[in-house]
């Protein structure tokens, strides 16, 4: 005030607060409000945020802590991303436990608006109080931690799916449909598929249950649950899973019997739009998955028809992967399907707010492709292609950490290392040296965490 040569009527003009509240803040017999906090950090010309290191002290220490207050600094914060400031002020307010369900409220929040760092924040924090109360938020809680938790690392996938799990009872019925196909898809991307069976047998049976329930005569009357998808679709989902299953332990009839299961939807009661596009999916993938079943047993007859029916499809990592898989096992050249889709093979961009097969699982099955590409290549003499496409792997598992794929590519490489040029030789050298020193640097960090 004084630099600029106002009064209280000049600074409260510009900064839109009355005279009167100008005054008791100067007094110090007014807590500001963050919004007040925020025009006089502007009228300032400092960044954003500057003083809500001394609003805590003032606020929350010096002050009784007000929800009021307190509530619309905390969305603030998490705007900013001011993470320290959500941590200091969400210690404090814990103090009284209280808080717990208000701060849980607010999780929720921050997670629907994608600020989910601080959401991760709220929730740890909140899970903390709970620890001692085996609660449905507590387990809710440890959920969306797990959700949030899940990136490229494998081993940390597979950490967070290992402390998730035992929370899932606990959930609310509507929430542990959801709860069992992500920790399905996370153990299909690790290609665990005991864990991946167990998990969608229980959320086919726990489906069952709750569809065929609600359709009693007797029990008409009850209220839905809520689930995020229709209840039907938990069940042939569940069956889906399990064709995944058994065609990875290459029982391909097993496969192809679950694969009919998830089909034959003539049992769902419901005719709303949803339901029928639903249905409509499932039909598409079991059409395809047959053709894959065939395929995988040695029917390459089959193959026109597959192709055909990918064709015009956005993303088709997997269906591609099925083909160069047959290719490899049979010896079949596909070298006009690669041509035909050689656009979509090396570009594929996904929404970082998509499911967790569209983050986990489309990944890991990219990263197989490519080294089924680089084995046929070599194969086929056309070793530069596939020491191409097999770095192109490499790099994929190297960035998810996923050591035994590593393991097989430097297999692959060492197989057909006497075709590589000094380039590529030069080239995987440096690959490799960069993948030691990466192992090496998280081995300290294991051992000093102990």
């Amino acid at each position: 005030m004084k630099q600029k040569g106002w009064n209280m009527s000049n600074l409260g003009r510009t900064i839109g607060i009355n005279v009167g509240s100008i005054s008791s803040i100067l007094k110090g017999n007014k807590v500001m409000s963050v919004d007040q906090v925020d025009r006089v950090t502007a009228v300032l010309s400092l960044p954003a945020g500057y003083f809500y290191e001394n609003y805590i002290q003032e606020s929350m220490i010096e002050a009784t802590p007000n929800w009021r207050r307190i509530g619309p600094f905390l969305y603030r914060c998490a705007e900013l991303n001011k993470l320290d400031c959500v941590l200091k002020t969400v210690t404090i307010l814990l103090e009284e436990l209280t808080y717990a369900p208000l701060l849980f409220d607010v999780a929720n929040d921050f997670f629907k608006r994608n600020w989910n760092d601080s959401a991760a924040i709220l929730y740890d924090n909140v899970a903390r109080c709970e620890i001692r109360q085996h609660s449905e938020r507590l387990a809710f809680c440890q959920y969306r931690l797990f959700t949030l938790s899940i990136g490229d690392d494998q081993i940390q996938n597979f950490k967070a799916a290992c402390q998730f799990e035992p929370f899932v009872e606990r959930l609310d019925e509507k929430d542990q449909l959801d709860a069992l196909k992500d920790l399905a898809n996370i153990y299909r991307s690790l290609r665990r598929w005991d864990k991946v069976e167990e998990l969608a047998q229980e959320m086919g049976r726990k489906a069952r249950i709750q569809y065929f329930s609600k359709h009693r005569k007797e029990e008409r009357m009850q209220e839905d649950l809520a689930t995020s998808l229709p209840l039907f679709v938990y069940i042939a989902y569940s069956n889906l899973l399990l064709a995944s299953v058994w065609d990875a332990r290459g029982d391909f009839q097993q496969a192809l019997e679950c694969t009919y299961a998830y089909a034959d939807l003539s049992w769902v009661k419901e005719t709303d739009p949803e339901t029928l596009h639903w249905i409509e999916l499932f039909q598409h993938w079991a059409q395809a998955n047959s053709y894959v079943n065939k395929l995988m047993a040695g029917d390459q007859s089959v193959l026109p028809d597959y192709v055909a029916l990918i064709e015009g499809k956005k993303e088709i990592f997997a269906e591609l992967l099925n083909i160069m898989e047959a290719a490899n096992c049979y010896d079949i050249n596909v070298d006009y399907i690669l041509e035909k889709f050689e656009s979509q093979i090396l570009f594929y961009e996904y929404d970082l707010n998509s499911d967790l097969y569209t983050q986990q699982v489309i990944p890991e099955q990219i990263a197989r492709l490519y080294y089924q590409m680089s084995k046929y290549y070599f194969n086929k003499g056309m070793y530069s292609q596939g020491f191409d496409y097999l770095f192109e792997s490499l790099e994929k598992y190297t960035t998810k950490n996923n050591n035994n794929a590593i393991i097989n590519c430097v297999g692959l490489f060492e197989s057909f290392k006497e075709y590589a040029l000094p380039e590529t030789l030069t080239q995987y050298q440096k690959f490799i040296q960069r993948v030691w020193e990466k192992n090496e640097k998280e081995a300290d960090l294991y051992i000093g965490s102990y």
